[in-house]
């Protein structure tokens, strides 16, 4: 039998384009999201986030350009938008009816079979609440409940605006469990947001987006390595320390006193180098570790233009 060939992206786009008079909120962007992932979308606040999500759910016509949802123009959704489901803006419920209640006015308004109301119940870890009213829900269930009503026509894309938003620890930890659940699924799931922390936790692919242009695409992973992280420093005693900066300083990095420890600001391959110039200035290290770069801080780089 031959191969199988390359999985179709689930998201596509070429020089995809919005203006609003004469600004131009996204700005000729080629998205192509791999089937499967969970996809962060990240960008300062009026970055194009939001346009671009509507223009894929056929909420806004493009100005220019050209995408496809599942292998489908978004020129036509009605051949797309029954495989999509979505939860822009926080979900909308009617507050005195349960959320069991709820989904079901759903599946008779979209034709869906009522079966899929207790599965995506389970899905979403509602069942024990899907009798009360939406009115008593916390944030992080009403949330559940968007996602729920989303899945109802068992989507095999999912498009998420900012669903962490509001969600205090434990509701982000409920979150982040179920898009993984529904990732293992075979769901392609392409998530807005700004908790950069969050999307790092969950995303395998990454897009960055800045004035309506896209700075990066790509595997959460690779994004991350273009920023060198940091080493942690520790002498066995701290006067030692000012040795230490000025030996790290000299070689070009930048560095912080913090809490009686160094943070330099270079690579894993500059740590043996510092041990040796330390030890040859009479300076005993007791601790140097790598603290790998985090997502908003690569995030930050990117975005201000001092990517490395």
């Amino acid at each position: 039998m031959p191969a199988p060939g390359p999985r179709r992206p689930a998201i596509r786009s070429t020089g995809l384009t919005k203006h609003y008079g004469a600004r131009a909120a996204v700005d000729g962007i080629d998205l192509e999201i791999p089937d499967g992932v969970i996809a962060g979308f990240v960008g300062p606040n009026g970055s194009g986030k939001t346009t671009t999500i509507r223009m894929l759910l056929a909420l806004v016509s493009p100005s220019a350009g050209e995408a496809e949802v599942l292998g489908t123009s978004i020129r036509n959704p009605g051949d797309y938008l029954p495989r999509v489901g979505a939860l822009i803006e926080g979900p909308a419920f009617y507050p005195t009816l349960s959320g069991r209640r709820n989904l079901e006015v759903l599946t008779t308004l979209g034709g869906i079979p009522r079966s899929r109301v207790e599965e995506v119940l389970d899905l979403v870890e509602l069942r024990e609440r899907a009798g009360d009213h939406v009115r008593t829900y916390s944030m992080g269930m009403k949330q559940r409940l968007g996602i729920a009503a989303a899945m109802l026509p068992n989507p095999e894309v999912l498009i998420l605006d900012e669903p962490a938003n509001g969600l205090d620890p434990a509701g982000i930890l409920e979150m982040r469990r179920l898009l993984s659940r529904l990732r293992d699924q075979g769901i392609t799931i392409f998530i807005s947001s700004h908790l950069l922390s969050e999307v790092e936790q969950v995303a395998d692919w990454i897009l960055v987006l800045k004035d309506g242009r896209l700075l990066f695409q790509g595997p959460t992973a690779d994004l991350l390595s273009r920023r060198h992280g940091r080493l942690l420093v520790a002498a066995e005693h701290e006067a030692g320390l000012t040795t230490v900066a000025t030996i790290a300083e000299v070689a070009g990095f930048k560095v912080a006193r913090v809490n009686g420890h160094l943070e330099v600001d270079a690579p894993a391959s500059f740590a043996a180098q510092l041990n040796r110039q330390a030890m040859a200035a009479g300076v005993t290290l007791v601790e140097i570790s790598r603290s790998h770069a985090s997502l908003e801080e690569t995030f930050l780089d990117l975005t201000n233009g001092e990517t490395r």
